[in-house]
């Protein structure tokens, strides 16, 4: 009897081996779901910058509506105007990377706001920006 105990006690428990292969794919699962989390963070900071430039540019109309011009800079939107608070908070000038919008004033009703995009350089192949907006005409 003292035999079959023994056997019994053997299989009772995890060989090392058998740990090591469970470690090991648990690590390779836990690396695949960084990886594809990872790129979705950037996705999102894209999306958000592109909703900040539409919220810029609509204040950008609401300021022409309000003084008769186009802002001369982007930290224009943020000052004070007529007693009123700016209609932009200051940090709503920066994109999701920290790098600050440019606004350029194109003429004729035509305005650029860009955003230097992921790798925070202006004018490269990343930039997010509104495809010089027209403003909207005043009724």
């Amino acid at each position: 009897m003292k035999k079959d105990e023994r056997r019994n006690s053997k299989k009772a428990g995890f060989t090392l081996v058998e740990l090591l292969l469970v470690v090991t794919i648990l690590g390779v699962l836990a690396s695949i779901a960084v990886m594809n989390l990872g790129g979705t963070s950037e996705e999102a900071r894209i999306k958000a910058t592109q909703s900040d430039i539409a919220t810029i540019q609509g204040a950008v109309s609401t300021y022409e509506i309000r003084t008769g011009k186009y802002p001369s800079s982007i930290d224009d939107l943020a000052k004070e105007m007529d007693g009123q608070k700016g209609l932009l908070d200051a940090s709503a000038l920066t994109d999701k990377w920290g790098t600050k919008y440019s606004f350029k004033n194109e003429g004729g009703g035509y305005f650029e706001i860009r955003s230097a995009g992921p790798d925070t350089a202006m004018n490269t192949a990343d930039d997010i920006f509104n495809s010089k907006c027209k403003a909207a005409a005043r009724q």
